[in-house]
C-alpha cells in the first residue's frame, strides 16, 4: 500500500501538477510512517523516502 502512495505522487510530480503532487504527497506521509512504525520498513528508510519526495514537490512548487 505504501509504494502506491509513493507512486501516485511520483506520477504527479513528471505530470508537472504541483497542486496534485503536494495533495498525493499529504497522504503519503501518514502512511509512510505508518509502515514505519508497524516495522514493514525501517525508520530510516521512511524518512529518506519522504525526504526526497519533498524535495521534489517543494521544487516543483517553487519553479
Amino acid at each position: 500500500m505504501m509504494r502506491t502512495y509513493i507512486k501516485n505522487v511520483v506520477k504527479a510530480i513528471e505530470a508537472g501538477d504541483a497542486a496534485a503532487a503536494s495533495s498525493a504527497y499529504a497522504a503519503a506521509v501518514p502512511v509512510i510512517d505508518k509502515s514505519a512504525g508497524k516495522g514493514l520498513i525501517h525508520k530510516n528508510k521512511a524518512a529518506r523516502h519522504k525526504s526526497r519526495l519533498g524535495r521534489h514537490v517543494r521544487a516543483l512548487q517553487a519553479g
